[in-house]
């Protein structure tokens, strides 16, 4: 009696490919051998990293990891011995591209802020507002509770009330000198270690940003080592205690975070938009009320416009990456069942 030989099994599971685990876009190879295009490439990621270190609502630290920097930059700096030199190698060209950003975009925003500050600081709430869907989302990427909206609502009354009251009992225009602008740096650097804070919000409300962004554009060395020292003693200081915070507490400390923008977005119009709409400085400006008000307005709405914009050119970019990871993970476990298989006896 002979028997049919028995239907093919069906695929296993562990065969077939499986969704993307990760929810954060893959974070960059610094043992990779190295080439022009990829030396060229961080290059630009650096040069846009600056430019979201100066430009408030885009904080340089959601560029870095958006372009998969963050990570590997914040394990280096919690521990620096470990792969020095291939780290070293690897940012060098993040560091110029920074500082090429940073000091390029201050000559423009020296420029903005002018007669017309009010104005262009609604442009760049504009730019705050703009990212804080893509900010919302990211906060709950590992899961959102009632607490952590609670630690949001929190977070913004409480900023919003420390820099109102702070703003109407005591003068925000802080002097130019080297702690002032070592303390801004420091700021800078958590932008840095903190994806999310936009660390311009905090210089715009004591008045530090216009001048900060004119002595960058002539390369001012009583202001630029003083920022350049205290960015890099907060990051060193921060890197370990960012790497654990947000690995322990990652949907408490980014709603942590947008609490804070929203709160220190809101108290920039008491301390900076609505005194540019008083009659002497209208004068200055030569606008009227009513002109000084649509300028703003326009701004603002180019802003959050723009914004918008840039926040869904990121999100494709994510999910590229995203897709891209998901792809190689199932080739990988693929790979691997089949080699199980071949060798079973």
């Amino acid at each position: 009696m002979t028997h049919e030989p028995a239907p093919p099994s069906p695929p296993t599971s562990a065969a077939r490919p499986t969704p993307a685990a990760t929810t954060v876009p893959p974070a960059a190879d610094v043992t990779l051998p190295d080439t022009p295009g990829r030396w060229f490439a961080r290059l630009a990621k650096g040069v846009a990293v600056g430019v979201g270190f100066i430009l408030p609502g885009l904080s340089g630290g959601v560029l870095a990891l958006i372009f998969g920097l963050y990570e590997p930059l914040i394990r280096f700096l919690a521990n620096l011995r470990k792969d020095f030199v291939k780290n070293l190698l690897f940012f060098l060209p993040v560091g110029i591209g920074g500082v090429i950003g940073l000091v390029s975009f201050a000559a423009v925003v020296s420029a903005a802020f002018g007669r017309f500050e009010a104005q262009f600081v609604c442009l760049f709430i504009g730019f705050v507002i703009g990212t804080f869907p893509s900010l919302y989302r990211q906060a709950g990427r590992r899961g959102r509770r009632p607490r952590d909206l609670v630690i949001l609502v929190v977070s913004a009354a409480l900023m919003f009330a420390i820099m109102y009251l702070g703003a109407s009992s005591v003068a925000i225009q802080l002097p130019q000198n080297v702690p002032v602008w070592f303390g801004s740096g420091a700021l800078i650097g958590l932008g840095v270690v903190v994806p999310g804070l936009s660390p311009s919000n905090f210089l715009i409300y004591f008045g530090l940003y216009g001048p900060m962004s004119d002595n960058l554009k002539v390369l001012d060395p009583a202001t630029v080592i003083p920022l350049g020292l205290g960015g890099v003693v907060c990051v060193l200081l921060f890197a370990r205690l960012a790497a654990w915070a947000f690995d322990t507490y990652y949907a408490q400390m980014y709603h942590l975070i947008l609490g804070t923008v929203v709160g220190s977005s809101l108290a920039i119009f008491p301390a900076v938009v609505f005194p540019a709409f008083t009659e002497a400085v209208l004068a200055e400006s030569g606008l009227s009320l009513a002109g000084a008000i649509v300028f703003a307005l326009v701004l603002l709405v180019a802003g959050t416009v723009a914004s918008l914009y840039f926040s869904r050119f990121e999100a494709r970019y994510e999910a590229q990456r995203e897709a891209a990871d998901a792809a190689a993970k199932s080739g990988a476990k693929a790979g691997e069942a089949e080699g199980g298989a071949g060798t079973t006896p």
